[in-house]
């Protein structure tokens, strides 16, 4: 437990200091009874964040469970340095080698969802986010992004999406400085192999299954919802007739 709150503070710790700025999101719409798109998602965070990020919280097997995944499927598509299908979705790099390389060590995933806010505003921070990088040359790694300004993470997914340049600045500054909501507008400079909006698409899938690492109960939590008050109808109902039963030669 003691492990898990450090996880969530140092994770919340770049959201802390801009919380105070006014910072456009784009909803996410996700949908977390869609298994096939929480696969998708799943693909997208081995291949392209699991590199750096952790997810210690989530080990392999259940996370195959609960989206419809077998042991034999993980294996195939899902292992490649030799892990277990029971071992946790760690990554090889030190913490003091995350510190060197990018400034400070890359934050485990678990519960980023639940880290940059309650609800949707988490998976709208991420969806919004992952889509708001920019060229930015003044940058160690060439980019900077919208959500998150001078932000210390590389454009991992410049492949897919291509680069892209802002082009609003200015009105967006001034927009920050009245309080206002001002959306970025960005222009394709670098094309991706992705269209926009398959792009979105799969940016959308990836974040499906971050918000589900972050409750992996959440699903069976609502499904019991439904039993425990179909439960408290009936037991309501047989309550009542109890009620006048015992409290029929009493009037």
């Amino acid at each position: 437990m003691k492990k898990l709150i450090i996880v969530c503070l140092l994770a919340a710790l770049p959201s802390f200091s801009f919380a105070a700025m006014k910072v456009h999101l784009d909803p996410a719409n996700i949908d977390l009874t869609d298994k096939e798109s929480l696969q998708r998602g799943a693909a997208m965070f081995v291949n392209y964040c699991l590199n750096c990020h952790s997810a210690n919280f989530m080990r392999y097997n259940r996370m195959g469970k609960d989206i419809g995944l077998t042991d034999k499927q993980i294996k195939e598509n899902l292992l490649f340095t030799g892990e277990k299908v029971g071992d946790p979705m760690s990554v090889a790099m030190t913490v003091e080698d995350g510190g060197k390389w990018f400034g400070t060590p890359p934050p485990d995933l678990s519960v980023i969802s639940r880290a940059k806010g309650s609800g949707d505003d988490g998976p709208d921070w991420l969806y919004t986010y992952l889509r708001s990088f920019y060229v930015d040359e003044s940058r160690p790694f060439g980019v900077n992004n919208t959500v998150f300004s001078n932000v210390g993470m590389p454009h991992v997914l410049w492949e897919l999406q291509g680069m892209q340049a802002l082009t609003n600045a200015a009105e967006m500054e001034a927009g920050a400085k009245e309080h206002k909501d001002v959306p970025p507008v960005f222009e394709i400079v670098k094309v991706g192999s992705m269209g926009e909006e398959e792009y979105d698409n799969a940016i959308r899938d990836l974040v499906n299954y971050l918000a589900y690492m972050g409750e992996p109960a959440k699903l069976e939590r609502e499904g019991m919802a439904w039993y425990v008050l179909i439960f408290i109808a009936i037991f309501t109902l047989v309550a009542y007739f109890m009620k006048k039963e015992f409290w029929k030669d009493i009037h």
